[in-house]
């Protein structure tokens, strides 16, 4: 349970109000959240499609990431009843897809600047 008066959970709602590039941040920093919105985006959208694509994810954090992701409406569950078992697709939302340009300019941005690779203008 948190604590809604502690420091930290006053200091995170500050900062979410004051900039909402704090809040953007929230939704998809995490371990994995970027790779796993990017795998979907490239027609990974089963559970086991997603493992394969990023065989270091256990299925643990995959799993949880996936819920934490459709709570936010990054992406849907839909279920397939005409497979059996049941199968789970995972399709990104409108808001979801907005994101791919950016992760990968991101991504870009991350390239140039990676440590050790800092550009310097004078």
């Amino acid at each position: 349970m948190r604590k809604e008066q502690s420091t930290n959970a006053i200091n995170e709602k500050f900062l979410f109000q004051t900039c909402e590039l704090n809040s953007a941040l929230n939704v998809i920093s995490g371990r994995w959240k970027a790779q796993i919105i990017y795998s979907i985006s490239q027609g990974n959208n089963r559970f086991n499609l997603i493992r394969k694509e990023l065989p270091n994810l256990s299925e643990q954090v995959l799993s949880r990431q996936l819920k934490e992701l459709e709570t936010h409406a990054i992406l849907v569950r839909k279920v397939i009843p005409e497979t059996v078992p049941s199968g789970i697709e995972y399709i990104l939302t409108s808001k979801g897809s907005d994101l791919i340009p950016i992760l990968s300019s991101l991504c870009d941005w991350g390239k140039t600047y990676e440590e050790g690779k800092e550009i310097y203008h004078i």
